[in-house]
């Protein structure tokens, strides 16, 4: 069986930057085991699978290298760029059907236009110890605050660690360790996060989710999703401009639109192929 592909780098504005996604449209579904080891073998943060079941709608499931998940903004972005661009469908609007409800992408000028739920956090009282070995896991100070988010991330329990400054953020290094710490509190990601000071970032970040087979992904949507309401409360504004501190990094703008999060970002091209399984 023969399959097209694409990898497309989400939030970049040319190849080589933001966060690959292989994109994989179906006609109908594979098994879940096929689609799981097509991910392990692309081995990037998200390999995407869609469906078309009407005029501009589909249903679409993302898997990890490890484990399908609930929610992926990048790949969700990445899909919606090769219905725009490669599948000759001229739509403005696209709608998922996904395991985190409907998402709707929509074309825009400076970039499209992705509509994700929002994920609310709350302050995190962590074992004694807690801080400290999360912060050793990650060449870093102990965070100066400590959030649960239900969503955030992968759509299991996330965390949310707040340092006191962007270049803290810059200067983390993932240790072998840090899945053990998070699995101490059930969750299967980390957020690392500081103000941005508005110069020209409201808010910095890094995420590592080594439970899901990512240990660090350039850029993730998701991971917006907590943050934006996070940081605009804190902030008392409702657009913000994020930077994703990693390796590749990448911007987003994110508004606060209370029960969702509105993510523009763009995406560029890196591969056209076709699979056989």
């Amino acid at each position: 069986m023969k399959l097209k592909m694409w990898q497309v780098d989400a939030f970049a504005a040319k190849p080589l930057g933001g966060n690959p996604a292989a994109i994989v449209p179906l006609e109908r579904w594979l098994d879940v085991d096929l689609m799981q080891a097509i991910a392990a073998e692309n081995n990037v943060a998200e390999t995407a699978f869609f469906v078309k079941t009407g005029a501009g709608t589909y249903d679409l499931r993302w898997f990890a290298p490890d484990r399908e998940v609930d929610l992926c903004g990048h790949a969700t972005l990445a899909s919606a760029w090769v219905i725009f661009n490669k599948l000759g469908d001229a739509l403005k609007e696209v709608r998922f059907q996904t395991r985190s409800g409907e998402l709707v992408v929509t074309r825009g000028d400076a970039g499209n236009v992705m509509s994700l739920p929002s994920a609310p956090s709350e302050p995190f009282t962590p074992p004694a110890g807690f801080a400290a070995a999360l912060g050793n896991s990650l060449g870093a100070p102990a965070p100066t605050e400590l959030h649960i988010s239900a969503k955030g991330g992968a759509g299991a329990r996330a965390l949310i660690a707040v340092w006191a400054t962007p270049d803290q953020i810059k200067a983390l290094t993932l240790g072998a360790d840090l899945q053990e710490v998070l699995m101490q509190i059930q969750c299967g990601s980390l957020l690392a996060t500081a103000a941005g000071g508005g110069t020209p970032y409201d808010m910095v970040s890094r995420f590592f989710a080594p439970y899901y087979g990512v240990p660090e992904d350039p850029v993730t949507g998701s991971a917006h999703c907590a943050l934006t309401p996070f940081w605009a409360k804190r902030l008392g504004k409702a657009t913000l401009k994020a930077r994703q501190a990693s390796k590749r990094s990448g911007d987003l703008l994110c508004t606060d639109a209370g029960e969702r999060v509105v993510i523009v970002g763009d995406c560029a091209l890196y591969l056209t192929g076709e699979i056989e399984v």
